[in-house]
């Protein structure tokens, strides 16, 4: 079977294994690192977009399924990142992390109301920015052009999640013109971002591979994100379900170029 079917089968999937996949029970690289707190700034994200799911009512069971096992590898992966803490700075950006984790980990358990959708929006992007810095900061220790690379092609694994969650909180019932503003935002970043990955330099026949999946799916998820698609509902789980398969092709991308850094 060709991946590209593959990932159209496989929508709505968990993504358990490409995601648990890098340097489990090892010593964290430095490009290790850089892609796993990536990661976590796309946990964050799609955790609140699977919130948005059951508020809205679409796949509420797969949607608790995906909250729960972003929320275990959230947990898993920040206590791998704190074993990799080489200066002060970075030592602090963990701490701010770990205290914007818990307050976004109480709201997540909250019933599905608008008034508790309001607070998950602004935890995420409280915990958001704490993850952001850390992933900056490692790659700011790595000092290296494929660092940057690592961290830019992860950050498309959150610009997914993040344009899907505003998409699917509207969906919900919170109205807000700030979801709109941040959709169309995440979109022009993705965009661009896209563009200079496919523009590196450092790319090889492998991440040339990726890239070109990438630039399908996205053709794919930005068809979803217009809405061409009547019924409001199966919009909704057009979203829901493009979004998971252009992460899974974003963090497969973003384990390519992890590579580099290594080498």
């Amino acid at each position: 079977m060709k991946r590209r079917e593959f990932l159209v089968l496989a929508a709505g999937a968990l993504l358990a294994t490409p995601l648990l996949a890098a340097e489990t029970g090892k010593g964290l690289s430095l490009g290790a690192a850089i892609n796993k707190a990536g990661r976590q700034r796309m946990l964050l994200q799609r955790m609140a977009k699977a919130f948005a799911m059951q508020a809205a009512g679409v796949m509420p069971g797969k949607a608790g399924s995906l909250l729960e096992q972003s929320l275990r590898l959230f947990e898993a992966q920040l206590a791998e990142l704190k074993t990799l803490a080489p200066t002060e700075a970075i030592q602090a950006a963990l701490a701010d992390l770990d205290k914007a984790w818990s307050g976004y980990r109480e709201v997540l358990g909250k019933p599905r109301t608008p008034d508790n959708a309001r607070l998950v929006l602004a935890e995420s992007e409280k915990t958001l920015r704490a993850a952001h810095v850390l992933t900056g900061l490692y790659e700011k220790q790595a000092a290296s052009s494929a660092g940057h690379l690592v961290n830019l092609s992860g950050r498309q694994r959150m610009l997914s999640q993040r344009m899907a969650k505003c998409f699917l909180f509207e969906r919900s019932g919170v109205a807000s013109d700030n979801l709109k503003v941040e959709l169309e935002a995440a979109r022009r970043d993705f965009v661009a971002a896209l563009a200079e990955l496919n523009a590196a330099p450092q790319n090889n026949a492998e991440i040339r591979t990726e890239l070109g999946l990438a630039n399908t799916q996205w053709m794919f998820f930005e068809q979803a994100l217009n809405g061409q698609e009547n019924n409001r509902d199966i919009a909704a789980r057009n979203v829901a379900t493009t979004s998971e398969r252009i992460l899974e092709v974003m963090d497969s991308l973003t384990g390519q170029y992890e590579k580099l850094v290594r080498g």
